[in-house]
């Protein structure tokens, strides 16, 4: 044996400290304690996480997996979303009709809360350290794996794991080390994203306005500011990031509207590629993707980020009750439960959020009639639309148990 590799290998090791990873973490080990090594690996680690303006927004089940955690309670301030309207325009349009509103359920839960990235990564970091979990600062840099172990490298040391669990982004390198393959394909459309002062108050309601080139919405934060996730074509992305500041205000106003008055952009406008990429297989050898490793979708419905927890809470509950019969974690019967339990879900949403792109982002006037005929039935249907508030909260279907906010 290389005498730089531990006598005793990780039960889990985990590629990846963002907030998949780290929620991983901090699940198997609250639930598994002492007894089950847990060690997360991502450069990092090393340093701070960046102090900038990114917001999530954490869906009904994934707050409750948090909450179950005790992550919740760490965050000083969320926002919540207690309302969201749909319209559907052309950009000259002189008013906006709603055509489908969402109001807080009886028991008054938001649709979903609006978190700062950082916050929240800041949290996860805390519960990880107190959990006992191993923070390693640098990658999984190789990986193989036989009937007994997954054998890594990380740094100038050497691992064994008996499951590796890929948290490493869209751009994994764990899943090309596997040879796992990927559908993917571009939308030749970029998403924008800053925040936004505004003199009025949000009174928690988001906005989601479809126009032509793509999905306009607005997500309420804390105060008098909201965070846009704009879509246009990749070239007029390009353009509206690089105009003067005046210029750039100009053009968010015709889309943001003035109905919360004066605006002012407080953060730099980002620009970022979007497209569609699930990958082929879930699992390898002694291999788990989870998160963006797995799947990347159009962001129109705020699914990303609530996919990969979904992800987080599947995985957990398959190794926890694998791991207290004394059973092996990288199993390949574990490993089989949970891409069934994960793959379908996510191919479901992401052609459901790829046909959503395709029906809304075009000029056609029958697409338009039947588009907005459809969200009018919904908006008059209470059954169905509370089917849709469940299925953005993931609460729909095979809810894992960290979802419904019970411990695993």
């Amino acid at each position: 044996m290389n005498k730089q590799m531990p006598d005793k290998p990780l039960d889990t090791a985990i590629a990846g400290a963002g907030i998949a990873g780290a929620a991983l973490g901090v699940a198997l080990k609250q639930t598994l304690g002492s007894g089950f090594s847990v060690a997360v690996f991502d450069p990092a680690l090393a340093r701070e996480p960046a102090r900038d303006e990114r917001v999530v927004a954490i869906a009904g089940g994934a707050r409750r997996l948090f909450e179950a955690l005790g992550v919740w309670e760490r965050l000083a301030e969320t926002q919540p979303i207690r309302a969201m309207e749909i319209t559907d325009s052309k950009l000259s349009d002189a008013v906006r009709q709603t055509f489908l509103e969402f109001a807080e359920d009886e028991e008054g839960e938001p649709f979903a809360h609006m978190v700062e990235n950082r916050a929240l990564i800041v949290a996860l970091r805390e519960a990880a350290a107190e959990a006992g979990i191993e923070l390693v600062a640098s990658g999984i840099d190789s990986y193989a794996a036989d009937e007994s172990f997954a054998r890594f490298s990380s740094g100038e040391k050497q691992y064994r794991a008996r499951l590796i669990a890929a948290a490493d982004g869209a751009n994994s390198k764990l899943r090309s080390l596997a040879k796992i393959q990927t559908i993917a394909r571009g939308y030749d459309q970029s998403g924008i994203v800053a925040t936004i002062g505004h003199a009025r108050e949000h009174d928690g309601k988001a906005v989601q306005h479809f126009l032509p080139s793509g999905s306009f919405a607005i997500l309420p934060l804390t105060g008098k500011r909201s965070s846009i996730v704009w879509t246009e074509s990749s070239a007029e992305a390009k353009r509206i990031v690089a105009l003067p500041p005046a210029e750039f205000l100009a053009e968010l106003e015709l889309r943001f509207g003035l109905q919360l008055g004066e605006l002012e952009v407080l953060s730099p406008a980002r620009g970022y590629p979007l497209q569609i990429s699930i990958a082929r297989s879930f699992i390898a050898e002694r291999l788990a993707l989870v998160g963006d490793a797995a799947h990347v979708i159009h962001p129109l419905a705020g699914q990303g980020l609530n996919m990969g927890l979904r992800d987080v809470a599947a995985l957990a509950e398959c190794i926890a009750d694998h791991a207290r019969l004394g059973l092996d974690p990288g199993a390949p019967e574990l490993l089989s439960r949970y891409q069934r339990w994960r793959r379908a879900d996510t191919v479901a949403m992401g052609l459901a959020t790829d046909g959503l792109n395709r029906l809304f982002s075009n000029e056609s006037t029958p697409l338009k009639y039947l588009r907005d005929l459809g969200l009018g039935i919904v908006d008059r249907a209470p059954a169905l639309k509370k089917f849709f508030a469940r299925e953005a909260a993931g609460l729909t279907g095979d809810v894992p148990k960290l979802l419904r906010g019970e411990f695993i």
